[in-house]
Parts: structure tokens; C-alpha cells; sequence
């Protein structure tokens, strides 16, 4: 028998999205439906918080779940560790709080909110980092705005993330939060590409074996390109969180509807 099973794409804080999706899985699966999540738990979106909460309750509750890693949470679990606030990956040397990463609007949801943007400057080493954190009328200095995270962010969440495997792999499917060197087998995958890889994948038009399930590059819709499938239908920037459903290679879209097929 062929076995079916859920995916939901990059979420970025959209808990309402998330409680939306999950709904549209129930409807269609029943409450007991296996679903991987894609990773991108946080950043951006205004309830990383919640999403983390709605995910651990339901791995707790022994739901069938399987959540991965996305690069967004491991940066948001290094800042929050040891005030790491960038990431090598990142080859605009953009601070973890720039707008377009997100990661102050994730703060902001565990109770440390600026009154404006975080303050950023480029410096000599090519890297833009944070000099200051309206908050509370005063401009809190990084090291304040580290420690302010370390108390408010519980040791549950960050264990969570830390703990986040890498990929998740079926008879007929991979899945993975970037993507993967088509070229090499699993076990020889470099982790921070599982999490990280654009270049070289997303070109790619090399036959996996299986196909591949992954978010990570944002879209204006979730796509299916033959030798993979990319869930990421840009919830961090406010679009919809559409979940997915695969029986064997077969592949579906849920809506308020029901399916939708998705074909390369």
C-alpha cells in the first residue's frame, strides 16, 4: 500500500498559518496523518513563538511528526546560545537583525521588542552588525540584547532546534529543508548544505532515485520541477502557508477545496 504522506513548507512565525494548514491536513488525513515539517520555524513572521510551542506540544502529544532543521533556526538558536550573529552562509555579511532575515521580529515574539528598527552598521570587516536596540526609550547594547534573549527564550525551545535532524527520507521520497549535492549520496552530504544549498541544486536536473521535498528558496507558489518539489510559497513574506500531500511520487496541494494536484 502506498503511504501517504503530509509536508508543510517554510513557516516563518505564521502561527495563524500554521493552525490553517494543520486544519487542512486534519480534513483530509485525520488527526493521526504523518506530516514533516520543512524547517524555517522562525524569523520574519510575527509568532515564532507560537509556531515552536504548536510544534513541540504536538510531538509531546505523540503526534506523527517529524519537524527538520531550517538555517533560520539555527541562527536563531546560536544567537540565542552565545550571541552569534552571523552565519558564514550568509555571503551579504547581513546581521541575523536585518529586516530581511527577520530574527528581531523573533525576539520581539518572546517579549524583547524594539520601539524601532534595531540599530545596524556595515564595518570594516565587510559585516553589518548590531549597535543598538530601541527598547523601552533607551538603546540597549548588544550584549544587553543577548542576555535579554538567553532569560526569555526557554532552554525547551532552544533544545528543540538544536536537536532537529537534518533530513528525512521514505521509500520513494527525500526530505530536506535546502536541498542536497545531487552528486553525492546521502551520507556524504555536507549538514550545512541540507540547510543551506542553492547553487547547484536548483539547477540540477539530475534523477535522485527519489524525489525531493524541500522549502528553503521562496516562491510565489509551491513548484513542482520534476526531480524535486519546492514547498516554500513565501509565508515569511506574508504569503500563504500551502501544506502538501505525497502518495508515492504523486504529489497534491491542499487548499480550502481540497486537492490540488501539482505536476512538473
Amino acid at each position: 500500500m502506498t503511504e501517504t504522506v503530509y509536508a508543510i513548507g517554510d513557516i516563518h512565525g505564521q502561527k495563524a498559518m500554521l493552525d490553517h494548514a494543520l486544519a487542512l491536513i486534519e480534513a483530509d488525513g485525520g488527526p493521526d496523518a504523518q506530516i514533516i515539517f520543512l524547517g524555517d520555524y522562525t524569523d520574519r513572521g510575527p509568532d515564532s513563538r507560537g509556531v515552536i510551542d504548536t510544534l513541540i506540544g504536538g510531538l509531546n502529544a505523540g503526534r506523527n511528526w517529524t519537524c527538520l532543521m531550517g538555517n533560520h533556526d539555527r541562527m536563531f538558536a546560536r544567537f540565542v546560545r552565545d550571541g552569534t550573529e552571523h552565519d558564514a552562509r550568509v555571503k551579504s555579511g547581513l546581521s541575523w537583525f536585518n529586516p530581511r532575515l527577520g530574527g528581531a521580529a523573533t525576539l520581539e515574539s518572546y517579549g524583547v521588542t524594539s520601539d524601532t528598527l534595531p540599530l545596524l552598521e556595515k564595518r570594516h570587516d565587510g559585516l553589518e552588525w548590531l549597535v543598538g536596540y530601541p527598547m523601552n526609550v533607551y538603546v540597549q547594547q548588544p550584549d544587553t540584547v543577548h542576555k535579554l534573549a538567553k532569560s526569555a527564550v526557554p532552554e525547551s525551545h532552544l533544545t528543540f532546534l538544536e536537536k532537529l535532524p537534518r533530513y528525512y527520507q521514505t521509500d520513494d521520497l527525500i526530505f530536506v529543508h535546502a536541498g542536497l549535492r545531487m552528486e553525492l549520496p546521502l551520507e556524504w552530504q555536507d549538514p550545512d548544505d541540507l540547510i543551506w544549498i542553492r547553487d547547484g541544486f536548483l539547477e540540477s536536473r539530475i534523477n535522485y532515485g527519489k524525489l525531493i521535498v524541500h522549502g528553503h528558496t521562496a516562491l510565489d507558489y509551491p513548484q513542482h520541477f520534476g526531480n524535486r518539489v519546492d514547498l516554500d510559497g513565501g509565508a515569511g513574506y506574508g504569503r500563504p502557508l500551502i501544506p502538501a500531500v505525497l502518495e508515492g511520487q504523486d504529489c497534491w496541494l491542499l487548499t480550502d477545496k481540497g486537492r490540488v494536484a501539482l505536476r512538473p
